[in-house]
């Protein structure tokens, strides 16, 4: 998806020469920077919330045991 997304973004679709431009390389790293950014703390979320999820299944549980 990465790939294919920045590719678009950055990359025009008619290619006039065999090698990236300066801008298009720049627009590249950068695309690829935000995006490997954006999956690491989406990644770091989601498992936040599923501990969350973990530790309050665990209350629910004892408190049905218990009673």
């Amino acid at each position: 998806r990465m790939t294919q997304a920045c590719h678009r973004k950055c990359v025009p679709p008619h290619y006039k020469e065999p090698e990236l431009s300066k801008g298009e390389s720049v627009c590249l790293d950068r695309c690829v920077a935000k995006y490997l950014d954006v999956h690491e703390r989406m990644g770091k979320k989601l498992t936040e919330l599923s501990l969350q999820d973990e530790e309050l299944l665990k209350r629910m549980q004892q408190g049905t045991g218990t009673a």
